[in-house]
């Protein structure tokens, strides 16, 4: 599933391509998975931001696209044969890119999320100056449940999955079944560390692309942190780099 960094790369890539035009149609035959859609035709696209895993484009006259990736979607400049839905925007188009169909689309009042009650209750971004020490902190130490069970309910951070989850850790050196409140203020403070600094750089690479291939940006383009995957998908091979170590093995 996209997670916070391809889904940024992805809003890098989108925004310049749609702001400011006017969205004519979304087409599509899945008014199940693509609700309401047809609220936002003739409607401008005043902005285009992220929140987890979420894309949020803002439409003149106070409406909102909210879009999730789901496990393959993804935005192309061309139709493909796993197009879902077509974005008829003033100047061009573009494709909805989905091969298993767990891409979901809503247009709803801007910031009126009680169909996506996820969206409303995430935890602070990783990369914003919200994301604050202290709170993360406590957090962890009230939790009986495994740090990576923690990282993956997106309330300690918004828009963490599998991939990064299992990357922070390891730079962290704490293993994904400690549980949280086992965890002492310097593990927690490195873990809070490689969170951002995993993040970052991932960003910084446009994301991570795998075997599959279902990850790419709107112009074809892989991501490029999958080279620095140190332990994800990496079952029965070497940890990649060095990691801190830690008490009590995996």
């Amino acid at each position: 599933m996209p997670e916070l960094p391809e889904v940024e790369t992805t809003r890098r890539r989108l925004r310049p391509l749609v702001l400011g035009r006017i969205l004519f149609q979304v087409v599509h035959q899945d008014p199940v998975r693509y609700r309401h859609t047809e609220r936002a035709e003739g409607r401008r696209v005043e902005e285009v931001q992220r929140r987890g895993k979420f894309l949020l484009l803002s439409l003149s006259g106070g409406l909102e696209m909210v879009l999730h990736l789901g496990m393959t979607g993804g935005f192309r400049l061309e139709e493909t044969p796993h197009t879902r839905a077509r974005f008829l925007l003033e100047g061009g188009a573009l494709y909805f890119h989905d091969p298993r169909r767990f891409g979901r689309i809503w247009v709803v009042e801007r910031g009126d999320y009680r169909e996506i009650p996820l969206l409303s209750r995430l935890g602070p971004e990783p990369l914003s100056p919200e994301f604050s020490f202290v709170p993360f902190s406590q957090a962890l130490r009230e939790s009986r449940k495994p740090l990576k069970a923690l990282l993956l309910e997106q309330r300690l951070a918004a828009g963490v999955g599998n991939i990064y989850a299992d990357e922070a850790l390891f730079r962290a050196g704490l293993s994904p079944f400690r549980r949280g409140k086992e965890v002492g203020e310097e593990e927690a403070r490195r873990l809070f560390r490689a969170l951002r600094e995993v993040l970052s750089e991932a960003v910084a690479l446009g994301g991570s692309t795998l075997s599959d291939r279902t990850y790419q940006q709107p112009d074809g383009l892989p991501g490029g942190y999958q080279e620095r995957h140190a332990v994800y998908g990496r079952a029965g091979l070497p940890c990649l780099g060095a990691a801190t170590p830690w008490k009590g093995g995996w």
